[in-house]
């Protein structure tokens, strides 16, 4: 098995592509050990590696975050062990009881159901195809008063430059197509 890796625009945050399906339900975010207890083996034993902060897992990929402590070159050989372990054991990325995907409720300001449908779409077409190819994901959080939030998951949480994809390239995108979006914010 040859697992390619790829830099991500956040240098704490490298991109594993196993070539196979990672996960077909949904992106999954692991930020602690605690987070991948009975959901994920394979987040589990990353985890177990020393350094390791972080683990997303797309629909054919694979981010890890790593602390600022160690060279990625140190980490790297343990980080793809571990994956290629896993996809020769055959058992599932994520258990299968636990691939509902689940992401945190969302609120909508009370009349704007037209906005946000299409604030959804363009995040869906345009946004997040953009943001997979970096090793990240951005979901929709929620709408009020012509203030988007949206959720930053995977490489770009953390990410030096998603301050500027957030205001000059999404804030942009969603102004141009819906006059009544005003700003764009990142939440946790």
């Amino acid at each position: 098995m040859f697992i390619q890796t790829e830099a991500t625009p956040n240098p704490a945050t490298l991109k594993f592509l196993p070539g196979k399906t990672v996960s077909r339900n949904g992106p999954f975010e692991f930020t602690c050990a605690e987070d991948a207890a009975h959901r994920s083996a394979l987040a589990e034993t990353l985890f177990r590696i020393d350094n390791v902060t972080g683990v997303f897992f797309g629909f054919d990929f694979i981010t890890v975050t790593k602390s600022d402590s160690i060279d990625w070159q140190n980490l790297k050989p343990a980080i793809l062990g571990a994956i290629m372990e896993h996809f020769m054991t055959g058992i599932p990325v994520i258990y299968p009881q636990k691939e509902e995907f689940s992401d945190v409720e969302t609120f909508v300001e009370e009349g704007s159901e037209e906005i946000v449908a299409t604030i959804k779409e363009l995040l869906e077409t345009r946004v997040r195809p953009a943001v997979a190819q970096d090793g990240g994901d951005i979901t929709f959080y929620g709408y009020k008063d012509g203030h988007v939030f949206l959720r930053m998951r995977g490489a770009c949480a953390g990410c030096p430059s998603s301050t500027a994809t957030l205001q000059h390239g999404i804030q942009n995108l969603l102004k141009h197509f819906i006059p009544e979006v005003e700003r764009v914010e990142a939440v946790q």
